[in-house]
């Protein structure tokens, strides 16, 4: 039997490695203060509440799914709402848990393995577990993100108010579906995707670093584990803002074989939902 005090010993020696490489996401990296008040929040909450955007309105009523909008603008609060120079919009929760419904009601899967780069606050991956959960299905959503789940910081979100929280804390009142369908993975993707131990990846949202060779990068991991009619969800698919994403994105979609559906908000925000043909 393995000595109980050299397991100690090791759990100590992975904990020191992992923050001694994992150093600057123990540090505040999103705010080292609190940026502004509940009510400050509140009032770019509900702005970003009165927007209408008929392009998603259409994209759910063609589908047949809409995400059930007081949960979802509720959970926008606290993992979307942030003080930044843009404006807030977090429509891609719509479009997420819409197309992953109904690719679930096409392809009829006995249960759904997901992979999400960007974990954030956790708003996305939420969202699809909402659709897993209200498709009663099995499944798990694999999050990777640098920013750790169980240390407390600032997320630049309304719940700074209350002190800094883990992300693990900050969605508390979404335990259950985050404890069924989410698995937190802290690392980069460029070291962690590939060591992704799965045959097939039905959905996946790429969204972690904005830039070219990091989307190919995640991309080479998840190609084999795809098969037709499987989805790639691509975020920020913006020229002006990000060439390097929108150069990837069409090439992965010309030279393997993905259709390319682009629903643009504006300028500073569009998305492609690609299908594996």
């Amino acid at each position: 039997m393995y000595p109980r005090i050299l397991q100690k010993f090791d759990n100590l020696l992975v904990k020191i490695v992992d923050r001694y490489t994992n150093f600057r996401w123990y540090k505040n990296p999103l705010t080292k203060k609190i940026l502004a008040s509940k009510e400050e929040y509140l009032k770019i909450w509900e702005r970003a509440k009165e927007k209408k955007h008929k392009l998603i309105d259409d994209f759910e009523e063609k589908s047949g799914f809409k995400i059930d909008k007081n949960w979802y603008h509720q959970l926008a609060l606290h993992t979307q709402v942030v003080v930044k120079k843009s404006d807030i919009v977090y429509v891609h929760g719509r479009l997420l848990y819409a197309s992953l419904r109904s690719y679930i009601e096409k392809n009829k899967p006995k249960n759904i393995n997901i992979t999400e780069t960007g974990t954030a606050r956790g708003f996305s991956a939420l969202c699809m577990a909402k659709a897993l959960e209200d498709s009663k299905i099995c499944g798990k959503i694999i999050t990777f993100d640098v920013l750790p789940h169980n240390h407390k910081m600032y997320w630049n979100c309304i719940d700074d108010n209350e002190g800094k929280k883990t992300r693990k804390e900050l969605l508390k009142p979404y335990s259950e579906l985050s404890e069924k369908y989410i698995w937190f993975h802290q690392g980069n993707t460029k070291t962690e995707l590939p060591k992704l131990q799965t045959d097939r990846i039905h959905f996946a949202f790429l969204d972690s670093v904005h830039d070219y060779y990091y989307l190919m990068s995640e991309f080479q991991n998840i190609k084999d584990k795809q098969q037709k009619g499987d989805i790639i969800f691509f975020d920020d698919y913006t020229p002006k803002l990000f060439p390097g994403v929108v150069k990837a994105i069409d090439e992965i979609c010309e030279k393997f074989n993905y259709s390319k559906e682009v629903i643009t908000i504006s300028e500073q925000r569009a998305y492609v939902i690609a299908e594996k043909l």
